[in-house]
Parts: C-alpha cells; structure tokens; sequence
C-alpha cells in the first residue's frame, strides 16, 4: 500500500471507528423512516380508506359540522380531500395556543419554509396549529379516527433520527456526522480503488463460498462500493437538511429568495359578512384542476388572512409539489397564485431534499432502494470493525513469530 492510501486508511478507519454507533442508529432509523406513510396506513386502515357507496360525497360544511360536535372547542384550520374514493377526509385542527407549530413539512415555521412548502415567517394563511386531525367518512359524515401526528410513534422516530431530541446540539450532532460520513465514502471510494486492472474484478464480486472473514471483507468493500453513490446522497441531503447555510448557498447560486414571501392579506370585510364556505372553495380548486390528486385547504386565524390551497397534480415529483392559490377568506377572489415549476430554483432543490433522502421521490422503486441502502449502511461499521480487529490479531501473531524467531 502507498504512502498516500495508507493516510487515507487510517483517516477512514478513525473517523469509522469515532461515528460508527451514531451511523449504525442513524441508518436503522432511517430505515423505519423509508415506509412511514405505508406502515401507518396498514397499521389503520380505517383511519385512511373507506369502501365507496352509491350515496353522494357529503357537503364539506356537513363533515366540519359532524367535526364540531365531536369536538366543540375545536378550530378547524385546514381540510384535505382526495380524488381517491376510497380514501377519507382529513380535517386539521388548530393547536393549544402557544403550541409551536405543526407537523413536518406541512407549512409551518421555518423547517416548512425550508421545504418549500407554506407561506411566510409571518404566518398568515398558516394551516393547522399543531394540533390533532381527525379523520371522517366522505359518505356518511362518522368519525374514523383521531390522531395528533406531533405523538405518532414515526413522529418519535424522526425526532430520534434527526438528533431534534436533543435540540440544537443534537441536530448539530447529526449534522456534523452526516458530514463525516461523506468523509468516511470518499475515502472509502479511494481505497476500494484498484491498482490494477486485473484487481478490479475481486473487488465487484462477492465471494460467496469463501470462510467467514472473506464474507466480512467482501461485504465491506464490494457491496459498499455499490451502496457509495447511493448513501453519499443521502448524507448530503442529510447535510443540507442539517445546516441553514447550506439551503442559503443554494438560494445565493439560483439566486432565489432567501425568504418565503409573506402570504396575501384578504380584503376588509363589510360588516355582517361571512367567511367563504369550504365547499366553495373546494368548487374553485377542482375548476382549476379537475384532475388533480389532492386538495388541501388552509383557513388563516386573522381575519385579514387568506385561504391557502394547495392542489396536487397527478404525476407530481413530490407531495410537496403542489401549485398553491391564495384566496379572499371573505369573497373568495383569488389573491394570488403559483405552479410549483413556478417557484423559485432554490426553493424547489431545498424542497427535495427530504424526497430524495427518504427514496420517496420516485415511490416504491426508489423507496425499495434507500431501505436497502439504509440496512446496509447500517452493516459497514460493523463489518469494518470487524475487519479492523482481524488486521490487530493477525498483527500481534506476526509480532509473536517474529519474537519467537
């Protein structure tokens, strides 16, 4: 081995053995992560399909009132209805006041912003507060379920996985070994790299009939070969979920905003004037695209707010890939509006990191793929140990027979 490749052997081996217990959790929960919305789903299955009858879909003013007496002291702040006829409507409700926001992603606060999904840091036309939803029959109006996704056991997860357990330190913690990680592939990569051409073909295949130490080895630096590209993009957008500075050096390169814009103010009401009905809103959303997947509506707190819809077009990269209409809460008027191939380039980049770090960019296939590059990214610390100690044991044996000599 060179001088250069033996620097670079034991700069991956250190920083391996420094990071190996957070990388192995990191890539096990993770794994979790990969099928989170079809786990929950068949995990309740009544909380999320439905069996579609002859009967007419119910007015979306009948289902919030069915919510409002389950739940009398509820606000709702946004619903969700689907295309499918076999999946329920979602109703979100605002949480206590004080609460910190809502759930991941889905347009509040700064994590939100990031994403690309939401309006501003202002807040107006903000969906729902971080409080429960509650899930109803489309058909028959009955309550289905209820479940605050801030308690779910994912929710947990994610919090685990990112370090948010812990606060800032702890997702500084995982962004600092995100970073290593990327150390720890391209060095492995230098490494992996063959002398020789005639040494290139062991190093693509593993050599299944071998003893346990040849397994070991073949498992470490053949499948980590393949599993490099893969991984090496799921610690970048680890990285960049993980750092601010990261999303502003996008936005500066694309030159992007740096801030979402502020969402549009309703007009003042007359007196006596009554907020748009939902259902009218829904009527508008499906005029402009009839053929869409989903629309979620968001109803602001104040009352100079706007209505937020959010519409997702079939074939749609992400399910944060929505065009977003901005309506008057009180005449329904449309304020503003924007495709998502409208956005900025920054933000739609920023928006997927989270897709593409969890394989859901491109549905089952490349979910498939990151859970097996999780699994085996959570083997090569392992096997790398391993093979670390062996190298130590076969050391102090050449040791012994040379002092026996």
């Amino acid at each position: 081995m060179t001088p250069f490749k033996s620097v670079i052997r034991n700069i991956h081996l250190y920083l391996g053995l420094a990071s190996g217990l957070i990388i192995v959790f990191v890539c096990l929960t993770g794994s979790i992560l990969v099928f989170e919305t079809e786990i929950e789903q068949a995990w309740h299955p009544e909380r999320y399909f439905v069996t579609p009858t002859a009967a007419p879909r119910l007015l979306l003013a009948q289902l919030t009132e069915a919510v409002r007496v389950h739940k009398p002291k509820a606000q709702i702040s946004g619903l969700k209805i689907y295309a499918d006829p076999t999946r329920t409507v979602e109703v979100s409700l605002a949480g206590a006041p004080g609460s910190k926001g809502g759930e991941r992603g889905e347009g509040n606060g700064k994590e939100a912003s990031r994403a690309g999904e939401g309006p501003g840091k202002g807040g107006k036309g903000k969906g729902d507060g971080g409080g429960p939803r509650v899930y109803l029959n489309p058909y028959s109006g009955a309550i289905l379920g209820e479940m605050n996704p801030r308690d779910s056991f994912f929710h947990t997860v994610e919090q685990l996985h990112r370090g948010l357990v812990a606060g800032k330190i702890g997702k500084l913690v995982m962004g600092v070994n995100a970073s290593i990680f990327l150390f720890i592939l391209g060095t492995g990569l230098v490494l992996w790299w063959p002398a020789a051409r005639k040494a290139l073909s062991p190093r693509l295949k593993v050599k299944w009939g071998s003893g346990w130490k040849r397994l070991n080895h073949d498992f470490h630096i053949v499948l980590g070969f393949y599993a490099s590209v893969f991984l090496f993009i799921m610690a970048l957008t680890g990285v960049g979920m993980s750092f601010d500075w990261v999303g502003q050096s996008i936005n500066k390169l694309t030159h992007s905003p740096v801030k979402r814009p502020e969402a549009p103010e309703s007009a003042a009401p007359a007196v006596g004037t009554s907020p748009f009905a939902a259902d009218a809103v829904l009527a508008l959303a499906r005029q402009q695209a009839p053929d869409a997947e989903s629309y979620s509506l968001q109803f602001p707190k104040e009352p100079t707010g706007s209505i937020r819809v959010a519409i997702l077009r079939p074939g749609a990269v992400t399910e944060n890939a929505t065009d977003e209409v901005y309506l008057d809460k009180y005449t329904g008027r449309t304020i503003s509006s924007q495709s998502y191939a409208q956005r900025p380039v920054g933000q739609r980049i920023r928006g997927l990191f989270k897709p593409v770090h969890t394989g859901a960019v491109f549905g089952w296939p490349t979910k498939i793929l990151a859970l097996i590059m999780a699994l085996l990214g959570a083997t090569f610390p392992i096997t790398g140990t391993v093979m670390w100690l062996n190298r130590l044991r076969k050391n102090r044996q050449k040791l012994r027979q040379l002092q026996a000599v």
